[in-house]
C-alpha cells in the first residue's frame, strides 16, 4: 500500500469455513483456539495423547496420521518432550495434504526445520506461520537490524514469500502480562505463608 501497488497477483487466500483445522495438543490454548476455529465454520480434529475433559463435543480427537491426511490447517500447540521433539518431520510432512498451512506458536523445536524448508520447496507445505523457531535464543528478543544473522536457516526460510514469521511474541499482550504476574505474585505468597495453591506445572 505504501508503494501504491494494489494488484492483486499473489495475494489469492481461502476462506475457513468448511475447512479442516487439525490442533496438535489440546490444553488451554489448543482448546481456545478450537472454539475459535469453530466460530469460523472449520471442522476441529485433535490429537493429544491426554484428551481434555474440558473439550467440547465439535472437538474430534483423531490418531495423528489421520490429522495429518485430513487438516487443511494444522496449529501446534503442544509442549516440547522427548515426544514431541521434531512431531513435525520429514515423515509427518509426507503424510499431510498438498498445500497445507503448519502454523507452531508453541515451541521451536517440536518443528525439524531443515524438513519444512524441504516441503515448502516441494509445495507440500504451502504456508508457514511461526512465533518460535529452533535456534531462536540465538535471535529473537534483541534488535538484529544492524548486524548479521548467521543462521542460514532461519535466512532461508525468509526467503519464501508464503512464510510469516514473528518474534515469540504471541504471549505479548498486557492480560497475557498481567496474568504471568498475578500468578507469580501469588505463589511468591503461597510459598511464604504455607499454605494456599501453588500454581504448578506438572507433566502427565
Amino acid at each position: 500500500m505504501r508503494e501504491g501497488n494494489f494488484a492483486l497477483d499473489g495475494l489469492l487466500g481461502f476462506d475457513l469455513y468448511g475447512k479442516t483445522v487439525g490442533i496438535i495438543g489440546t490444553g488451554h490454548i489448543g482448546l481456545i483456539f478450537a472454539d475459535i476455529m469453530h466460530g469460523f465454520g472449520c471442522r476441529v480434529v485433535a490429537s493429544d495423547p491426554f484428551p481434555s475433559p474440558d473439550a467440547k463435543p465439535f472437538v474430534e480427537y483423531v490418531p495423528l496420521a489421520a490429522l495429518f491426511a485430513s487438516a487443511d490447517i494444522i496449529s501446534l500447540h503442544c509442549p516440547l518432550t522427548p515426544e514431541t521433539h521434531h512431531l513435525i518431520d520429514a515423515d509427518a510432512i509426507a503424510q499431510m495434504k498438498e498445500g497445507v498451512m503448519l502454523i507452531n506458536t508453541g515451541r521451536g523445536r517440536v518443528v525439524d526445520t531443515q524438513a519444512v524448508i524441504a516441503g515448502l520447496k516441494s509445495g507440500k507445505i504451502g504456508r508457514l506461520g511461526l512465533d518460535v523457531y529452533e535456534e531462536e535464543e540465538q535471535l529473537f528478543f534483541e534488535d538484529l537490524s544492524h548486524g548479521v544473522i548467521d543462521d542460514d536457516q532461519f535466512m532461508r526460510l525468509t526467503t519464501f514469500h508464503n512464510v510469516l514469521i514473528t518474534g515469540h511474541q504471541a504471549f505479548f499482550t498486557v492480560e497475557a502480562l498481567t496474568n504471568i504476574a498475578e500468578t507469580t505474585l501469588a505463589n511468591i505468597d503461597a510459598f511464604e505463608r504455607g499454605n494456599g495453591t501453588l500454581h504448578r506445572v506438572t507433566a502427565p
